[in-house]
């Protein structure tokens, strides 16, 4: 067997065993992306030196994707610690009143907003603390709310510092930015038809049942809406008097990242440092605020820089390379060409049977790199591998989608029987939106 074939030999085995192993979670991801390629590097023949120089070339390559979502989770957790998006929930609770047409849609349009974090756990907790009461009182199939919220989630976390994102960047070696700022066309056509599927179903729900008036109701509900703390943030933390200097210092701060003023990670140091100075200048609650958040910061950058462990064993050891070969000699030729839309279509059952770390750093590797033999940019695929994710939402795999249905009270099934279909149908006009708007190509020039 020639080199190659040894290697792309390597290199499957390698991927398999680890999308095995997170698959059927007999490792964490991080574990996983850690010791499976090395394991690999050394039976296929790679050791001293030579290994050392892929780890360091791998973890310094993701080392500002790393710094970057570090800050940018701080960031936006402190924002929801100040109490920025309060505001957004008292005006959302207020307008919607006792129309269930604006109770789904203030829903879609809060989900988007809170989103921006980049945490589907926390928007969830958000929507469902502030407009569940609503859904309950006026009798709302409460299935609407979990489908416009997790459609609005699915396409507001394809920002750099979400999840998604983050990890085809890191898996696919390219800056996060020039994945996201031509993505920003499809997102909005994505957050646009999900608030119009909003209308559609709050219509449906008020021809069900009505504009209502419970007076009860209406009292508790006003209530929350004056005090919606208990569902964005704690009293002690909240910081009124600030809000404005916080709205523009955010605004600003995403004015500068799309703009590219300075690197991503150096806009968001400094955004955090400016943000948690001014709001806590007790070095005690900076502490204190800096550890509230240390969990999401741990739990996403520690995958990011082990990430860079198995992207620097994939490419240092040419193994990708071998493997794209491998993909290309059985790929149909008329294919080839078109894989930008295909990877896109293809990325929703992918992302609904695979996790995120396995279709990222196990699949799309070898795809990307497949694609450029083509002349397709790397970082057109990346776009591309995206598009899935509303529909990667509804997978069995992803723990925060428990945390929503449990939270609103609805069966798992139920959920995904009714939000399928719309995922599906947003996912392909986001495909759709994505050609039109040079997102990625329709095929290879």
């Amino acid at each position: 067997m020639s080199t190659d074939g040894v290697l792309s030999l390597i290199g499957f085995g390698m991927v398999v065993t680890f999308m095995a192993l997170i698959m059927l979670r007999r490792m964490s991801p991080l574990v996983a992306l850690t010791l499976v390629p090395i394991i690999f590097a050394v039976v296929g023949g790679f050791g001293g030196v030579e290994l050392k120089s892929m780890l360091q070339d791998g973890i310094k390559t993701l080392a500002p994707t790393g710094v970057m979502l570090t800050f940018a989770i701080l960031y936006f957790g402190l924002m929801i610690d100040v109490g920025l998006f309060d505001p957004v929930v008292k005006l959302i609770l207020r307008l919607a009143g006792n129309d269930p047409l604006k109770i789904v849609l203030g829903t879609a349009m809060l989900a988007a907003v809170i989103s921006l974090d980049g945490d589907g756990s926390t928007t969830y907790m958000v929507v469902t603390a502030s407009m569940l009461p609503l859904y309950q009182r006026l009798k709302i199939n409460v299935l609407n709310l979990t489908c416009v919220t997790m459609l609005a989630g699915g396409v507001m976390n394809l920002t750099p510092w979400g999840g998604p994102l983050a990890r085809v960047s890191s898996a696919l070696r390219v800056d996060p930015m020039s994945v996201f700022v031509p993505l920003l066309p499809a997102m909005g056509v994505g957050v646009a038809a999900v608030l119009a599927l909003a209308v559609y179903l709050g219509a449906q729900e008020r021809r069900r049942l009505g504009t209502l008036t419970f007076s009860a109701a209406h009292a508790t509900l006003s209530t929350a809406a004056d005090e919606p703390a208990s569902a964005t943030t704690s009293p002690e933390t909240r910081r009124p008097r600030y809000f404005w200097f916080n709205a523009a210092l955010t605004v600003g701060l995403m004015v500068l990242l799309i703009a590219g003023a300075l690197p991503s990670a150096v806009l968001f140091m400094i955004g955090f440092a400016i943000a948690i100075t001014l709001n806590f200048p007790n070095l005690a609650d900076q502490r204190e605020r800096i550890a509230a958040h240390a969990r999401n910061v741990l739990a996403v950058v520690s995958v990011i820089f082990a990430a860079g462990v198995f992207t620097g064993i994939l490419n240092g050891t040419g193994m990708v390379d071998a493997m794209s070969k491998t993909f290309l000699a059985i790929l149909p030729q008329q294919l080839g060409p078109y894989l930008a839309p295909v990877t896109a279509i293809a990325s929703m059952p992918f992302t609904f049977f695979l996790s995120n770390d396995a279709f990222y750093f196990g699949v799309m590797p070898v795809v990307a790199d497949a694609a450029a033999n083509y002349g397709i940019n790397t970082v057109d695929m990346a776009r591309a591998s995206l598009i899935g994710q509303p529909v990667h939402l509804l997978s069995p795999l992803v723990p925060s989608t428990y945390l929503l249905v449990g939270l609103a009270g609805v069966e798992f099934g139920d959920h995904q029987r009714f939000t399928i279909g719309w995922a599906t149908l947003l996912c392909l006009l986001m495909v759709v939106a994505g050609l039109a708007f040079g997102v990625f190509p329709l095929s290879a020039a």
